[in-house]
């Protein structure tokens, strides 16, 4: 993905305009594990929300595997965000009436997969994140990590090439967040997933192949991450 210019304002009354995003350039490779840093208000998730085809900038080009995103039409978004990629966020956004496995389910129900297959599918997910004796739970019988489980596992169910992860571990305690971390790292290293990681933590940045620094609505930084999750060992 190529974002170039990138702005985003919010209108909300002259002369209270509010430039969130003054001029975003940036360039995801295919298979990259990167993090987006920042303290809150700097414009990360407004970012985010840009690259997953979830707002339109006010001003720049995003190109995506491609696709010229400024220029779709709203069918064509859609189908972006529902086959190309995979959203997890802080607030896990279940739905609440309905068990972990019809929550991993859905996306593939908008995709017109049969019945049968999404079960499988939603089974073998939950299984990859560790949640397969959750299945028949509701969310409100799910741990804070639980729920973020089955968010990854629904993020990853019609196989998506991109997951954007906006503070995923931000509502966890240390050991909850450690065990998301290792399963994006999973995702990463034998998936092949290309990960964009929104946090404020810069241990958990450090984890990745590339940290950008996003403050007042710009880059202002980008360095090497290790790559390794914490306390592990490159192999070499």
């Amino acid at each position: 993905m190529k974002l170039s210019g990138i702005t985003k304002d919010y209108f909300i009354g002259s002369p209270n305009e509010l430039h969130v995003l003054k001029g975003i350039d940036l360039e995801v490779f295919e298979g990259e594990f990167v993090a987006v840093v920042g303290a809150s208000g700097s414009g990360k998730s407004t970012l985010m929300n840009i690259i997953g085809a979830l707002d339109r900038p006010t001003t720049g080009n995003y190109i995506l595997d491609g696709i010229d995103v400024i220029k779709a039409k709203d069918g064509e978004l859609s189908h972006i965000r529902n086959q190309k990629i995979g959203f997890v966020f802080q607030t896990y956004n279940l739905i609440a009436k309905t068990n972990a496995l019809k929550n991993v389910e859905m996306p593939m129900l908008y995709a017109g997969m049969s019945g049968r297959t999404r079960v499988a599918r939603a089974r073998q997910l939950l299984k990859l994140v560790g949640m397969e004796d959750r299945l028949r739970h509701l969310p409100e019988e799910l741990s804070g990590g639980q729920k973020q489980r089955v968010a990854i596992a629904r993020a990853m169910a019609n196989d998506p090439a991109i997951i954007l992860a906006d503070e995923p571990t931000g509502a966890l305690d240390s050991e909850t967040g450690r065990l998301v971390m290792d399963i994006f790292h999973q995702l990463h290293e034998e998936r092949g997933k290309t990960i964009i990681l929104i946090t404020h933590s810069p241990e958990l940045a450090e984890e990745t192949q590339r940290v950008i620094t996003i403050k007042d609505g710009l880059i202002t930084g980008e360095r090497p991450g290790t790559g390794m999750k914490e306390g592990g060992d490159d192999g070499s």
